[in-house]
């Protein structure tokens, strides 16, 4: 079982759980997910399963879009409407304040991640330290948003935004501190995740609907994931979007499979090694399938990790 689900997470569950989910229904030996997800928050989970999982990485990079919704009142501890109120302010901002303060939380900024986040401090997760009650102050990284619009002003308590930004923003900081720098106070109500990559809410599948179709495969007796199941998988190379591809032939395959690099320098790939610098990644494909991720010297493509397909 490889090849990649776009799973629309549904709220209250975990990325981890969710994931879980996905590998039982399509009992599949391997699943990692691509982008946690919060319990608060909805939205495209890619899900890789198999030899998918091998290209995990390269989806995490991916451009995310998040729809979100801003409470202002109220700061919390966990940045989110699931957490402690820590402290309150009456000020409700205008929403033209709020268009002016977007450019300042846009392109390449500082943000220091919430406390309760995945982050790893000495060894622990920092939202298991936080719970546990130890106050945290984590370091701020640079990080880039992209574009960050307002949608509409519902309230005076409530904003709803669009975000696209890179790996590692957190959408919940995103809201704090825009919440600071227009003198009030705010918290993430609502969170939505619409695009990961090319992973897109067109292409994703709620996940009762992916146990509502393998409660009517087992019904009728299958040993295995229906069609209709195997029919919503991506391909590997999904995640691949970015990387270029090189063609290769079956003998150049089995020599990559066999840890042995191999020239591609034929004409038909001429166009894909001209453009790469020394040091660049790429993946192999031959017979219609993936064979290999590979690194280029220059010369020739050396074999990183290779798909048992």
């Amino acid at each position: 079982m490889h090849g990649w689900l776009a799973l629309d997470k549904p709220i209250g569950m975990t990325a981890t759980r969710a994931t879980g989910a996905v590998r039982r229904i399509f009992d599949a030996q391997k699943a990692g997910h691509a982008g946690t997800l919060d319990p608060l928050a909805t939205g495209v989970l890619p899900v890789a399963l198999g030899e998918a999982t091998k290209t995990v990485s390269f989806a995490m990079e991916g451009r995310k879009t998040y729809r979100f919704t801003a409470a202002w009142g109220e700061f919390r501890d966990t940045d989110d409407g699931e957490g402690r109120v820590t402290a309150t302010s009456p000020v409700r901002p205008a929403e033209a304040a709020i268009r002016a303060a977007l450019k300042h939380l846009t392109g390449l900024i500082e943000q220091r991640p919430p406390a309760f986040s995945a982050i790893k401090v000495d060894g622990e997760r920092a939202y298991d330290l936080a719970r546990a009650g130890a106050v945290l102050d984590l370091a701020p990284r640079q990080v880039v948003v992209d574009a960050l619009e307002l949608l509409g002003c519902p309230d005076a308590d409530h904003a709803e935004f669009r975000a696209v930004c890179g790996k590692g923003v957190y959408v919940r900081s995103l809201v704090r501190d825009l919440a600071a720098a227009l003198g009030t106070a705010g918290h993430v109500s609502a969170l939505r995740r619409e695009r990961v990559g090319p992973f897109s809410e067109a292409l994703s599948v709620p996940l009762a609907k992916l146990e509502e179709m393998s409660h009517i495969a087992s019904s009728s007796g299958a040993s295995g994931p229906a069609d209709a199941l195997l029919a919503l998988l991506l391909p590997i190379e999904t995640a691949l979007d970015d990387i270029p591809a090189l063609a290769l032939t079956g003998r150049e395959a089995d020599r990559l499979k066999q840890g042995r690099p191999v020239p591609v320098l034929r004409s038909d790939n001429r166009k894909v090694v001209d453009a790469l610098a020394e040091g660049a990644t790429l993946y192999a494909m031959a017979e219609g399938k993936p064979v290999a991720l590979l690194s280029w010297d220059g010369a020739l493509a050396h074999p990183v990790r290779l798909f048992n397909l």
